[in-house]
């Protein structure tokens, strides 16, 4: 007879080779959800907010989860816990690509929420100077763990640390951008900070523009190396990642008119919602004459959804004040981000334009369907919260010490692009009605020498001694230098353009009113660039690159002062990029 306990070691043997050669099916049935479809982190973590000893870690989940953590430092031994809120305006709809939705309204018929949570760990006891490792873990309600790759952080920088700052601008998921932020990676390594001047996509409030469009450009994703972009070009194919950089570099950001939703609606497309805000002030008119009826649930939010937010912007990003405006030191800079921008109206004359200069001949006896022109969002002119605040802040002894001083806003102050007209000031109204007092018209000016960024803010800047301002908004990269000095850079043909407009191509202006149809309109020559220019039709130098096929993109190196720009033509997507512009920012002579 057998011993049973003789051949133990042999049955042991066997029980582990069967347990080992199972395990995988075991785990594969007994995940939720489904195998096929692991869980996963909506985002990878990006950098936020900075100090001496400390920075924000921001990730996003479609889970809430239980916990959520960031392991850092030597070996992840360190734990800072997060914080997690849920974003309360990110929808899809008719319109947004995501999932099986290929095409309109595949899966969604009208504005439907998306529900997305936000996860920020505040990283402390950091040393100036070191960069540490760091990784963030969601755990799933039912106890499954969703971790990141790992990746480095550090705290803000002191003071002549030399660094290299992408300057960029108006991504919104446009044909070019995972391809710029790809050879941004390539060419330059890793980045120290993102000023980014506005536009970060197209419709703030829909939730796969920022996470996870399915034609391959989300703004994250782009910006973490996570894209999946084809661009052709006779036939061949190119696929473009991003660049893995917000992941190891905080993203500074300014408001542009992208980032602005008009009045909310449940039913209207999220697209007819971006076009349709109204002046607050419009708002507030309407609500003091029929308050009652218009909000008898006493929705403290009603001026807002009825005019315009930035609801979603500011869900996403920690930023340095409760404002939209704000400064900040990061080594040896002072950056002053300012909320300018307005909205975006078409500048067609024709009877169907709720345009710049006119509303549409339909709308003109129902006023609740007015655009009011292109009014302004936060208004920066003399005696306003933002005006005191800029005042003040150019003052401080933080800006006044800094060694680069630097403003960045999305609305151009010079440009041959077209978004520069008209002037940026509040539109005057004119009402024109017939005997009868029907209105017949309705139509917008705007005086060329109320344009509150020229007549208003640039004294100011150049009194303090700034020496670049960075801005977007016509999808073209020029140049611009005033006679105090100050650098005027737009670096905003990142993924398409909308052209410039120099020598016969002309803007399209109202007849017999005083906007610049070609050229920039407040008075500066154009710079030509200073290595290696575009040339035109009759081979002459372009002090300008606007084109569908070239990306652009520019970097502060701040242990020289200077501003290199690149080009990369996709059309040739086994060429260089090339350096074409440097430039050197300098202490300027301050006016008194």
């Amino acid at each position: 007879m057998v011993n049973p306990l003789s051949s133990r070691p042999q049955l042991i043997a066997v029980l582990a080779f069967v347990f080992i050669a199972l395990a995988p099916l075991v785990v594969l049935f007994t995940q939720q959800p489904p195998y096929l479809s692991p869980p996963q982190l909506l985002s990878d973590p990006f950098l936020q907010l900075p100090t001496d000893t400390s920075v924000r870690v921001v990730w996003f989940t479609e889970f809430a989860g239980t916990r959520h953590s960031v392991a850092y430092g030597q070996g992840l031994r360190q734990v800072a816990i997060a914080n997690t809120t849920k974003l309360t305006r990110t929808r899809e709809d008719q319109k947004s690509r995501v999932g099986e939705q290929t095409e309109d309204a595949l899966v969604y018929q009208k504005p439907t929420p998306r529900d997305i949570w936000r996860h920020e760990a505040k990283v402390t006891r950091l040393t100036p100077g070191q960069r540490v490792p760091y990784q963030v873990t969601s755990v799933r309600n039912d106890g499954q763990i969703v971790k990141s790759n790992p990746f480095t952080l550090t705290p803000a920088p002191p003071p002549h640390t030399p660094l290299k700052i992408l300057l960029t601008s108006d991504h919104q998921l446009m044909p070019m951008t995972a391809a710029n932020l790809q050879k941004v990676a390539e060419t330059v390594g890793n980045v120290d900070a993102i000023f980014l001047a506005g536009d970060l996509v197209n419709i703030p409030d829909r939730a796969s523009e920022w996470f996870d469009d399915n034609r391959g450009g989300a703004f994250f994703r782009a910006l973490q190396g996570h894209a999946n972009y084809k661009l052709e070009y006779n036939n061949i194919t190119t696929r473009y990642t991003g660049g893995e950089l917000i992941q190891h570099a905080p993203l500074f950001p300014a408001t542009g008119n992208h980032e602005v939703m008009g009045r909310f609606s449940t039913d209207s497309g999220l697209n007819d919602q971006f076009n349709d805000p109204i002046p607050r002030q419009v708002a507030a008119e309407i609500y003091q004459q029929t308050s009652s009826l218009l909000n008898p649930n006493h929705n403290p939010n009603w001026l807002k959804d009825n005019s315009f937010n930035t609801d979603t912007y500011n869900e996403i990003f920690t930023l340095p004040s409760n404002e939209n405006y704000y400064a900040i030191t990061f080594g040896d800079i002072r950056l002053i981000s300012l909320y300018i921008t307005n909205i975006w109206r078409t500048p067609s004359l024709k009877p169907n334009a709720k345009g710049r200069y006119r509303e549409r001949d339909a709308d003109l006896n129902n006023p609740t369907a007015w655009g009011y022109g292109q009014h302004i969002f936060e208004p920066i002119k003399p005696g306003s919260p933002q005006y005191n605040w800029l005042k003040a802040e150019l003052n401080s002894p933080e800006f006044q010490q800094a060694k680069y001083k630097i403003v960045m806003f999305h609305h151009p102050p010079h440009s041959l692009g077209d978004n520069i007209v008209p002037p940026y000031t509040d539109p005057i109204q004119t009402i024109e009605r017939d005997r009868k007092g029907t209105i017949t018209a309705v139509r917008y000016d705007y005086p060329p020498q109320a344009d509150y960024i020229i007549r208003d803010v640039l004294p100011l800047l150049e009194t303090a001694g700034v020496q670049l301002v960075l801005y977007g908004h016509s999808h073209l990269w020029n140049r611009f230098v005033n006679s105090q000095g100050i650098h005027f850079l737009e670096s905003s043909n990142v993924g398409n353009t909308y052209g410039a407009y120099l020598g016969k191509k002309q803007r399209q202006v109202p007849e017999g009113k005083d906007y610049a149809a070609t050229g920039d309109p407040n008075g500066l020559e154009p710079i030509l660039p200073t290595i290696a220019p575009l040339r035109g039709e009759e081979n002459q130098p372009l002090p300008y690159i606007a084109s569908n096929d070239i990306t652009v993109f520019s970097i502060l190196d701040t242990s020289t002062g200077i501003v290199s720009s690149y080009r990369f033509d996709t059309t040739k997507p086994d060429s260089d990029v090339i350096e074409f512009d440097e430039f050197k920012i300098a202490p300027v002579r301050k006016v008194r």
